[in-house]
């Protein structure tokens, strides 16, 4: 209830894996997206960063993805893995300058988005390295 009520006290949550599922699910819709999620499974040993994302084989192939999870869940690799937050926070830095410009993939587009703003897979990648 605390998630979706006051999403902004949150900067991360630890759950195990079912329930992290659940909470992932009811996260996209505040954050409009799943594709917007990064995420992180911390081992003492092996530690896994990724989208919370599914495989989404229904856009396989068709370059429509927001790959801003993954560009995220990089940025939290160098902070809980490679202790580089200064790095961290040049690309969480560049995404949101992204965003803020109006950027978006299909995903988080709304009624309110110009078509010519909103951008596929590769090039919404190559908006974040530009403003990196």
């Amino acid at each position: 209830m605390q998630l979706i009520s006051r999403p902004a006290d949150f900067d991360v949550v630890v759950t195990e894996n079912m329930f992290g599922d659940i909470l992932s699910d009811e996260a996209a819709q505040i954050t409009g997206s799943l594709g917007m999620l990064a995420s992180a499974s911390l081992d003492d040993g092996v530690s896994l960063f990724g989208p919370s994302a599914g495989s989404a084989p229904d856009i396989a192939g068709l370059g429509v993805a927001n790959p801003l999870a993954q560009i995220l869940s990089v940025a939290m690799l160098l902070t809980y893995a490679l202790d580089m937050g200064e790095q961290a926070a040049w690309i969480e830095s560049a995404v949101a300058r992204v965003l803020d410009e109006g950027w978006r993939t299909r995903d988080i587009a709304d009624v309110n988005t110009p078509a010519d703003k909103i951008l596929g897979t590769t090039t919404m990648g190559d908006k974040v390295v530009a403003a990196l």
